[in-house]
């Protein structure tokens, strides 16, 4: 039995993932805002500079800082890893946030090594929370499997950091030997396989069977998706960056990994517990989970087309199509879906920690059909919309893909503060 003190630290109960999360939708309503009123602006070519600050819009702000925030909440509640917050938590979301605005609006301009300088600070701020990760993690109350991807994930990012300081600094001393177009290639697999993905698939395997609710999985083969996801992104990166044959062998290795995590949480919700009856009949925020995974499928088929060779004109509109499936159709959208489900969660904890008390609805109660209903219809055309639009190039569709998306982060941020405060409101009517 844990003691009180113990308990205390495993309470999510600071304002500091609603902080990370406030952030991310700035900076991902900044990148829809841009593409909604210059929808000219990605062009024919994805690599140019004003393109790559759009990009680590989504990169950076949207997915690493959601990342970084859920981590607050998802380590106590589904690792009973603790994580309580000190000032230097806030210490590293400050130098992540203003690192962020800082290499965003160098690459804007075109400023590499003003860009290279300010991504000093998002390291030391993930840096920080590595290391208190690696520090607790053989503590963590999880499968072994489990805390190996979180392990590997915090070392892929921090690696991918230290690689996009370097490509940086390269743009005007060129001493590392390679093009740019090819550096950033590696970079981008690293970050979006190895940080994302890789964490993404590990706190899947503890948030899914809490989310439907369903048995836990456990045993040794948890770790198999994250040595296969591991050694096939190090092929690959190899591969990208010395232009050996071995792509299809990295790509194929990765596939292998996300194969086997589907395997494993087919396994883990034949397991099925009883729904918690206070739920919304329909639950929208899983329902966007799945269109995520979705595209995580096709996102899947167009690398592993891709890794084999694409001729023509082709590549390019492949490229374009394997960039949105991939970032925006899951890895953005799996995040807005996840949030849905593990922000009520946090604001009844936190409620909780605050009063002393349990507020007077439970967390399942909070979640409103309503809102999840809207980001859902949101970001089911968005998404395709802008991968036709980008690929195409059709200004027009850009224009409105971006348009939907952005009410979707709207949305979803008014969402948020909707459920911070959901804790305490007088239950009426059960939402439909």
């Amino acid at each position: 039995m844990l003691d009180a003190a113990a308990r205390r630290e495993l309470l999510p109960s600071s304002a500091l993932p609603m902080a990370y999360f406030a952030c991310a939708h700035a900076g991902l309503a900044l990148a829809l805002a841009v593409l909604v009123v210059r929808p000219d602006i990605p062009g024919g070519f994805f690599f140019h500079q004003r393109m790559v600050a759009l990009v680590h819009l989504v990169t950076l702000a949207w997915l690493s800082g959601s990342i970084l925030g859920a981590f607050y909440i998802v380590a106590p509640l589904a690792l009973r890893l603790p994580m309580p917050v000190r000032r230097a938590d806030w210490a590293a979301w400050a130098a992540f946030e203003l690192g962020t605005v800082g290499m965003v609006a160098h690459f804007w301009i075109g400023s590499y090594d003003g860009m290279a300088w300010s991504a000093g600070l998002v390291v030391s701020a993930i840096g920080w929370v590595t290391a208190r990760t690696w520090r607790n993690l053989p503590r963590a109350v999880a499968p072994w499997g489990v805390k190996l991807h979180v392990a590997l994930a915090f070392f892929n990012i921090t690696s991918a950091a230290l690689v996009g300081i370097l490509m940086g600094l390269d743009r005007s001393r060129s001493f590392l030997g390679i093009t740019p177009l090819v550096s950033a290639y590696a970079h981008a697999h690293l970050a979006a396989v190895g940080w994302v993905t890789m964490m993404v698939v590990g706190l899947s395997y503890r948030l899914i069977p809490m989310i439907l609710p369903a048995a836990m999985p456990t045993g040794r083969w948890l770790a198999l998706s994250a040595v296969l996801i591991e050694t096939g992104l190090v092929v690959l990166f190899v591969a990208i960056v010395t232009r050996a044959g071995w792509l299809a062998i990295g790509s194929l290795l990765i596939t292998a990994g996300l194969a086997s995590f589907v395997v494993q949480i087919r396994a883990a919700v034949r397991h099925r517990m009883p729904r918690p009856p206070a739920l919304p009949s329909r639950d929208w925020s899983t329902w966007q989970t799945h269109a995520a995974l979705l595209w995580l499928v096709v996102a899947t088929g167009l690398g592993l087309a891709l890794s084999f060779g694409v001729p023509g004109e082709w590549s390019i509109r492949m490229i374009w199509l394997y960039g949105v499936a991939g970032l925006v159709g899951f890895l953005a959208q799996i995040v807005v879906g996840m949030q849905g489900r593990l922000v009520p969660l946090y604001a009844w904890y936190r409620a909780f920690a605050r009063e002393g008390a349990a507020p007077p609805r439970g967390a399942n109660e909070l979640p409103s059909a309503s809102y999840a209903r809207a980001i859902f219809l949101a970001w089911a055309p968005g998404v395709p919309m802008l991968a036709a639009g980008l690929a195409f190039e059709i200004p027009s569709w850009i224009a409105i893909s971006a348009a939907l998306l952005l009410g979707g982060a709207c949305i979803s941020a008014a969402y948020l503060a909707y459920l911070v405060r959901a804790p305490w409101r007088p239950i009426v009517s059960k939402e439909q």
